[in-house]
């Protein structure tokens, strides 16, 4: 495996660190997606972290704190999650808005361009007209992308299969987009990243219901969805929803939770909590206090009731919002 984020290429990988301030002009989704996944490749737990991985970086930073070796360790850049990502290039993407979307369809797939911009690794802009062809350029040289089929077979290249042809060597390519690119409007992804939804529900719920949230998030529902981008921004909102009520999470903690993780407002999960309520998927169950309002405290019922697994959870929410 390379050290470091490699493109597919039909001589040799080609390694994003090599070039000097690389930017990356007008890719497709095909091209967006192997970019990602190749950063996904050479740091696993920053751009897809699991929930194992999760748990025992909250486990150790509470261990540091706890030891006082905290501030020791965000000098030396060890600290904080995102430290690992200071040994990945980072990469300007001037891209086509219709292309991003494309690409970051579903929640697995945004959630790791949204852990890239998390750790600084990679600044999405939108480029406001197509290109002839894709590009690639650093300070001292750049080149064209051409999509081709390393596989060498006659049918339709798989995207497994994937290779990119690099035509030309030309200094100057960087400089053609430079400005350009400093003056286009970032790309607003509305999909959070795995560690962020993690550590919004660990804070205001706990760690359980984190790891709850992203197993449901996770989980496919039927054979059609295997290898699927995931759930869509309106259904991930349901499901992490659901998941907490299973749980038995307080209302208002639920709600400032999903907020937390960016997965909304706490108005919009209102909206989902009558959606759920209206399905006869949840109820509240009032908690009398010595001062104060009842505080509401959430329940399952039907079939989230009776699902046993993230898989049986994400079917018993399905189509709420239809």
């Amino acid at each position: 495996m390379p050290t470091g984020p490699a493109l597919p290429s039909t001589t040799e990988s080609l390694p994003l660190g090599a070039l000097s301030d690389p930017i990356l002009v007008d890719p497709g989704p095909r091209l967006l997606r192997a970019v990602v996944e190749a950063y996904r490749e050479a740091a696993p737990a920053l751009v897809e972290p699991s929930v194992a991985d999760l748990a025992d970086e909250a486990g150790e930073a509470g261990e540091a704190g706890e030891a006082g070796e905290a501030d020791e360790a965000d000098e030396a850049g060890e600290g904080d999650d995102l430290g690992r990502s200071r040994s990945l290039p980072e990469l300007k993407v001037f891209a086509g808005e219709s292309a991003v979307d494309a690409a970051t369809a579903g929640f697995r797939s945004a959630s790791r361009f949204a852990a890239l911009d998390d750790a600084d690794a990679m600044d999405l802009r939108v480029l406001d007209a197509p290109q002839p062809n894709a590009v690639l350029a650093g300070d001292e040289t750049g080149f064209a992308l051409i999509e081709g089929d390393g596989a060498g077979e006659s049918d339709e290249a798989t995207e497994e299969r994937t290779r990119w042809h690099r035509v030309g060597d030309d200094a100057s390519l960087r400089e053609r987009y430079a400005s350009r690119f400093a003056d286009a409007e970032p790309y607003r992804l509305r999909t959070p990243s795995r560690r962020r939804v993690y550590e919004g529900f660990a804070a205001r719920c706990d760690e359980s219901v984190a790891a709850a949230v992203l197993r449901a998030l996770a989980a496919e529902v039927d054979a059609d969805s295997v290898g699927s981008a995931g759930p869509d921004p309106e259904e991930t909102r349901v499901r992490a929803y659901a998941v907490g009520a299973r749980q038995g999470v307080l209302d208002r903690a639920l709600r400032r939770a999903c907020e937390d993780a960016g997965l909304g407002s706490p108005s919009t999960f209102t909206r989902i909590k009558r959606l759920l309520r209206e399905a006869d998927l949840i109820e509240t169950v009032s908690e009398s206090q010595p001062v104060g309002r009842p505080r509401e405290r959430l329940a399952a019922r039907g079939a989230l009731e009776a699902a046993e697994t993230p898989e049986e959870t994400a079917a018993a929410v399905r189509g709420v919002t239809e």
